[in-house]
C-alpha cells in the first residue's frame, strides 16, 4: 500500500509540473496554429487584413485558375504547386548537401580529445551568433560579380570574366547551406559521441573494411542522429524566404517567399498566405507522421 502510494503522489507531481509545459505549448503553438488555420478559411479585405466571413476562396485560389476574371471553368494552378515542387527539392538537396559535409564534421568533433571538442563545437556554432539576416547579405556580398570570391578567381587565372551565382539556383543552396548546417552537425555530433569505439575495433577483427563498417555498423547506431539532423534542415529550408529573397531571383521563388509576400503592404492577401501556410504545415506533418509510424513499426519487430 505504501509503494502504491508513493507512486500515486509521484504521478500527481508529475502532472502538476507539466502545467507550464502544457500553457506555454498552448499560448505559443497550438494559439497561432489556431489562428492561422482560421484566417485561411476567412476573406480577404481590400486594404489588407480579413473580414470575418467564411470561405474556402483562398484554396481554390490556391489549387484553381479560374481566369482572370474568376468566370471560366477551373484548371488546375500549377504556379503554386510548381512553387511548392521547388520549394521540397530545394530543401531536399540542402538537406544532402548538409548531411555530407555534416557527419565528417560531428564525426571530426566526436572523435578529437575530450578537452578540445569544446573548441570545435564554438568554432562550428560562433558565426551563428550574428543575425541571419546579416549572414545572407554577407554572403550575397562575397558571391556577387565583383565580390571578392570572384575577384579572387581572377586573380589567380581560374576563370577570366566573373561567374554570375546571383539569383541562381546554386546561390539559394549556398544560403540554405550555410544558415542550418549546424542543425546537421550538433545531433549527428551528440549520436557520434555515444556510439562506442569498439564495435568498429570488432568488425575491422572480422576483416571488414571502412565502407562496410560505416554502413553495417556505425550508420545503423548513430540513425537517429542522423534523422534528427535531417529534420531539423529540411523543415526550415522547406519555409525559408531570406535565401531566396536576398540571393535568388523569379525563376527560385519559394513558398517561404510566396507566404511572406501576402502578408507585406496593403496588396497582401492574408487567408492565401495562411491558407498556403496550413498546406505547407500539412505536408510536414505528414512526413513527420509517416516517419513516426515506420519507427515505431521497426521498433517493434
Amino acid at each position: 500500500m505504501g509503494g502504491e502510494g508513493a507512486s500515486t503522489v509521484y504521478k500527481g507531481n508529475s502532472a502538476k509540473l507539466m502545467i507550464p509545459a502544457w500553457v506555454m505549448i498552448g499560448i505559443f503553438l497550438l494559439a497561432p496554429v489556431g489562428m492561422m488555420v482560421t484566417y485561411s478559411f476567412l476573406t480577404k479585405e481590400f486594404r489588407g487584413g480579413v473580414i470575418w466571413e467564411f470561405t474556402l476562396a483562398a484554396y481554390d485560389q490556391f489549387f484553381f485558375d479560374r481566369g482572370l476574371f474568376g468566370d471560366e471553368p477551373p484548371s488546375i494552378e500549377w504556379t503554386y504547386i510548381g512553387i511548392f515542387w521547388r520549394s521540397i527539392w530545394q530543401a531536399g538537396l540542402a538537406t544532402i548537401a548538409c548531411l555530407l559535409i555534416g557527419f565528417p564534421t560531428a564525426w571530426f568533433i566526436a572523435t578529437r580529445r575530450p578537452s578540445t571538442r569544446s573548441i570545435w563545437l564554438f568554432l562550428v556554432t560562433i558565426p551563428y551568433w550574428v543575425n541571419l539576416l546579416i549572414r545572407t547579405v554577407s554572403m550575397k556580398f562575397l558571391i556577387r560579380d565583383t565580390g571578392p570570391l570572384n575577384e579572387f578567381l581572377i586573380w589567380t587565372g581560374a576563370i577570366s570574366e566573373p561567374i554570375s551565382l546571383i539569383n541562381t539556383n546554386f546561390a539559394v543552396q549556398l544560403g540554405l547551406f550555410y544558415s542550418y548546417l549546424p542543425f546537421m552537425v550538433l545531433p549527428i555530433y551528440a549520436a557520434v559521441e555515444r556510439y562506442d569505439f569498439s564495435l568498429s575495433e570488432a568488425a575491422a577483427d572480422l576483416y571488414s573494411n571502412i565502407w562496410t563498417t560505416l554502413w553495417l555498423v556505425i550508420l545503423p547506431v548513430v540513425k537517429p542522429g542522423i534523422i534528427a539532423g535531417c529534420i531539423l534542415v529540411f523543415v526550415p529550408s522547406l519555409g525559408a524566404f531570406l535565401a531566396p529573397d536576398l540571393l535568388g531571383g523569379a525563376k527560385t521563388f519559394m513558398i517561404g517567399s510566396l507566404i511572406e509576400e501576402q502578408f507585406k503592404g496593403s496588396a497582401g492577401n492574408w487567408p492565401f498566405g495562411a491558407a498556403a501556410s496550413t498546406i505547407l504545415l500539412s505536408i510536414v506533418m505528414a512526413v513527420l507522421l509517416i516517419y513516426a509510424r515506420n519507427h515505431n513499426k521497426g521498433g517493434e519487430r
